[in-house]
C-alpha cells in the first residue's frame, strides 16, 4: 500500500482524510502513484496534473523522504520507503505572495 498525504483543498474535493492509502501495480513512480490516485478519486482529476499535459500544476509541490520531487521525471521510481509503505508521498500545497 502506498501511503499519499493530501492538502486541505484536495481533501476536501475528494472528501477524504489527510492521507489515503492506494494499491499501485508495476513500478511506484510519481506517475503510477498519482494515475491510481485520479483513478480512485475522479473528483482530482485535472486538479493535480493538467488534463492535456499531465504536467504538475502550478502550487503543488511532491515530496518523499524529505526530498522534493517536483522536477523528477515522471517515470523515475520513488524512494523504496515510500514504494514499501513506511513513509508517505507528500502532495503540499506550495505559498506564493508578496
Amino acid at each position: 500500500m502506498i501511503r499519499v498525504m493530501l492538502p486541505q483543498h484536495l481533501r476536501t474535493l475528494a472528501r477524504v482524510g489527510a492521507e489515503v492509502q492506494l494499491e499501485v501495480q508495476g513500478a511506484v513512480t510519481q506517475r503510477s502513484v498519482l494515475d491510481a490516485l485520479e483513478a480512485r478519486y475522479p473528483a482530482l482529476q485535472g486538479t493535480i496534473r493538467d488534463h492535456g499535459t499531465l504536467k504538475r500544476r502550478p502550487f503543488l509541490r511532491f515530496f518523499a523522504c524529505e526530498e522534493d520531487l517536483s522536477h523528477e521525471p515522471p517515470d523515475a521510481p520513488l524512494p523504496g520507503a515510500v514504494a514499501s509503505g513506511a513513509e508517505p508521498y507528500l502532495i503540499i500545497g506550495a505559498i506564493a505572495g508578496g
